[in-house]
């Protein structure tokens, strides 16, 4: 099993901070795509945190406010 990079675990933070006030600002948005490219590489475990990010904020579970 691999290791979960400390990238991951930001954004892991961040999107759980959104899930929890029901609501996503553009900043932090793009804070947290500025996480996932430090590396230029996005590991699976921060696309899996990026799909699962998107489709909240499709279904509604998480607006996108300014």
């Amino acid at each position: 099993m691999s290791e979960v990079s400390e990238s991951a675990v930001r954004m892991s933070e961040m999107i759980k901070k959104a899930i929890e006030d029901g609501e996503l600002t553009s900043d932090e948005y793009e804070k947290i795509m500025a996480i996932a490219d430090e590396d230029r590489h996005h590991d699976d475990q921060e696309k899996r945190l990026l799909r699962e990010l998107q489709e909240m904020i499709s279904n509604g579970s998480v607006k996108r406010v300014k």
